[in-house]
């Protein structure tokens, strides 16, 4: 039994908040960069090249790469072998937020009742999803997600009949109702399979898994490059002004589901797909 007092866990989530919002993943820097060199129009060449220079720019004055410093979305698995001490986990896991947000000089981007709109001036409370695995660490994830691209997102509670043609129509339409408004170049994440919430879930988490780091199911492998490049033909590209660079990459994350249904998330992140990773 290994113990994790609190004051560990709020201190590396505030840190995490800042860092996830200032810098992106190496593998997203890669497909920019290969998005950049490919890239067919003109215009659209151009808008990724002031992404990434926004990009550098941010990494050199430690400032955030977008203004809308998202609602933080933290996934944590706790091993069954750590005692966590201290405070209440889901207290922990918001003052961690709360320093990151304030410390930080990050937006505070969350009100307290989705009616009355009254902003909570730290960013709290954050999303948490919380899983018991194997071991003595605790693994955590730091997602923070802006809305103008998780207002584009969709659920479909598609029919075991509609079948791969079903799903791949539903994310394409997912994406051209988003056009512009997601912030293109956008990564997509997707969730097949479980229930509805479920479906969402796997949708968010697809979102964090690495863009070079295809599906282990060599179907879903496949599906993923497909509706990849599907997306890419679309035209609507960099700044949704036109172009060949639709989407930076496409995951899919699955899960048995029952004989009747075969619920299908779409949950999509803009061009600053941000998350930083730690284990403890």
């Amino acid at each position: 039994m290994r113990t994790i007092h609190t004051d560990e866990i709020i201190k590396n989530i505030k840190e995490m908040c800042i860092e996830a919002n200032l810098s992106l993943t190496e593998d997203m820097k890669c497909r920019f960069k290969n998005a950049t060199e490919s890239e067919k129009s003109p215009l659209g060449k151009q808008i990724l090249n002031q992404l990434q220079e926004n990009m550098e720019i941010a990494a050199a004055d430690q400032i955030p790469i977008c203004q809308d410093t998202g609602m933080a979305i933290v996934f944590l698995n706790i091993g069954q072998d750590v005692h966590i001490e201290g405070m209440d986990l889901h207290d922990a896991v918001n003052e961690g937020v709360r320093q990151g947000y304030t410390e930080g000089y990050l937006r505070k981007s969350v009100v307290k009742d989705p009616l009355i709109r009254e902003n909570t001036k730290d960013n709290t409370p954050a999303i948490m999803h919380i899983d018991i695995v194997p071991g003595e660490n605790i693994e955590i994830l730091v997602a923070p997600k802006g809305f103008g691209s998780e207002n584009m997102s969709r659920i479909f509670m598609l029919k075991p009949a509609d079948g791969e043609e079903g799903i791949k129509k539903s994310v394409i339409q997912a994406v051209k109702d988003a056009g512009p408004n997601a912030c293109p170049p956008m990564v997509v994440g997707v969730g097949l399979g479980g229930s509805f919430e479920k479906a969402a879930f796997l949708a968010k988490k697809a979102l964090t898994r690495n863009l070079d780091t295809p599906s282990e199911k060599p179907h879903i492998a496949k599906l993923e490059k497909e509706l990849l490049e599907e997306i890419n033909q679309l035209g609507i590209g960099p700044g949704g002004l036109g172009g060949s660079t639709t989407a930076l990459g496409l995951n899919i994350e699955t899960y048995p589901t029952h004989i009747a249904g075969m619920p299908l998330a779409v949950n999509i992140c803009c061009h600053v797909n941000r998350h930083a990773h730690r284990v403890l």
